[in-house]
């Protein structure tokens, strides 16, 4: 017997665009988070358009059915994961560039295009989207405005947020509203652009982003320094950003992560690193000058060894280290990675209580990080096969976030609250502002259709 909902969207969209397959279904069932559960979806849906869009939710909203909206599923938070009996909708068809502007210094885009590509074709007209999480060669720009995603050079340029200017969106009604505008300037009515950007598929479907640019950056390079400890690491880093210096990057590596790195390759990392700093400057012929200064505050900070690169390529290498984190930490084991995230001063509490955490509770927590702007990755490594490790990890995982909570900060920089963090959500806002998010929900949803069970619950 032919599903009705099933039957009605492949009328209005064609065989091509609709997916009932078993199989298929069940690779689309999950993003890349570890330990959050996912349904079984009733079908998966592929529109081309917005006003495909629109008779997708038209009619899963006629039949009740909840949607859960799709980019590259490369997330790390369960914001994707199907639920049983949804509809899925993926973005992978709108994947089109369709205006780069130089003359307004903007882009307009589909949500299904790739981060890496968007940046590659602004670039070919000397023009940069700042925005490139780890992730950056798969994930789409619809899914980093789910997240409001960051990445290494937020520390100088600001997150995903900083750079969307405006909005389509199709409501669950079915509705369509463009949010913001194109201006650089504009601040009329409340701030919906803003609201949407982070709010992961909650509150509507992004169909199109207009999105800020900057005029192409100069050449850059690197430097590499370790350190003793975790306290001369984050000092030093305190004090590169307290020199009036902005580096394009500044990443931070602990301990556990440094020998790693060294354990996965041999990179010449002294063994008695205790942390290890990364940075960059990408002011042209002002970078070699930035790099030396930055040098020059490490060594005074008691760096055991600095690196400065003079070129492209020696800058390549030095970033290396940071790039093979999650290939290092493979071999280690099942991983569980945070983003918590909390003010420069807070670092060392920080950094110093995951330790301890990881001692408490028996498991390896390696910690690498966006030092410059205080949001840290710390990441439980254990072995799966063993379900008491398992048990101390997700121990530990939920002691980390307590600890970020109570030195002021938040339990996600970028990655997001999905169902991984929808527990901890009301331990951060309290339940005068929860139940504002419940209400903001209801007014953009209120038959609770578009991804139910994320963020809030």
């Amino acid at each position: 017997m032919s599903d009705p909902l099933v039957a009605r969207l492949r009328s209005a969209l064609g065989d091509g665009a609709v997916v009932d397959d078993a199989d298929v279904l069940d690779t689309h069932r999950n993003d890349h988070a570890t330990f959050c559960t996912a349904g079984v979806p009733r079908v998966l849906v592929r529109p081309s358009s917005t006003d495909e869009v629109v008779e997708v939710l038209r009619t899963a909203g006629s039949f009740g059915v909840p949607v859960v909206t799709q980019g590259a599923r490369t997330g790390l938070s369960g914001a994707a994961n199907a639920i049983d009996g949804c509809l899925l909708l993926s973005t992978s068809r709108m994947n089109q560039i369709l205006e780069i502007s130089v003359e307004d210094h903007v882009a307009v885009v589909q949500p299904g295009v790739v981060n890496a590509e968007l940046s590659r074709a602004v670039l070919a007209k000397e023009l940069f989207y700042p925005p490139d999480p780890s992730s950056w060669e798969m994930s789409t720009i619809g899914g980093n405005i789910a997240t409001n995603a960051g990445g290494l050079c937020c520390v100088k340029y600001g997150v995903t947020a900083d750079f969307v200017r405006g909005l389509e969106v199709v409501l669950a009604s079915g509705e369509v509203v463009r949010t913001g505008r194109r201006a650089a300037k504009g601040v009329a009515g409340y701030d919906l652009t803003r609201l949407i950007v982070g709010s992961e598929g909650t509150l509507g479907v992004v169909t199109e982003a207009t999105l800020a640019l900057r005029p192409a950056p100069e050449a850059a390079l690197t430097a590499a320094a370790t350190f003793r400890s975790i306290e001369d690491g984050i000092a030093a880093a305190a004090a590169v950003m307290a020199s009036g210096l902005r580096p394009s990057l500044l990443e931070f590596l602990d301990r556990p992560t440094v020998q790693a790195i060294q354990s996965y390759r041999d990179m010449g990392l002294p063994a008695d690193a205790g942390s290890m700093l990364i940075a960059q400057s990408d002011r042209g012929p002002r970078a070699a000058a930035d790099v030396a200064q930055i040098a020059a505050i490490c060594l005074s900070y008691g760096a055991i060894d600095v690196a400065e690169a003079s070129d492209a390529e020696e800058s390549r290498m030095l970033l290396e280290a940071r790039r093979l984190v999650n290939s290092a930490l493979e071999p280690l084991g099942t991983t569980l990675i945070d983003d918590v995230s909390v003010a420069r001063s807070q670092l060392v509490p920080l950094l110093r209580g995951i330790a301890e955490i990881g001692e408490k509770y028996q498991v390896l927590i390696c910690c690498p990080g966006h030092v410059g702007d205080g949001n840290m990755h710390p990441t439980v490594v254990f072995d799966r096969n063993d379900a008491a490790a398992e048990e101390r990890a997700l121990e530990a995982f939920g002691a980390v976030m307590e600890l970020g909570l109570r030195l002021g900060g938040t339990i996600t920089g970028e990655h997001g609250i999905g169902t991984l963090k929808a527990s901890w959500l009301e331990t951060e806002l309290g339940p005068v502002s929860l139940e504002l998010h419940r209400r903001i929900k209801h007014a953009f949803d209120p038959d609770n259709l578009l991804n139910p069970g994320k963020v809030l619950r």
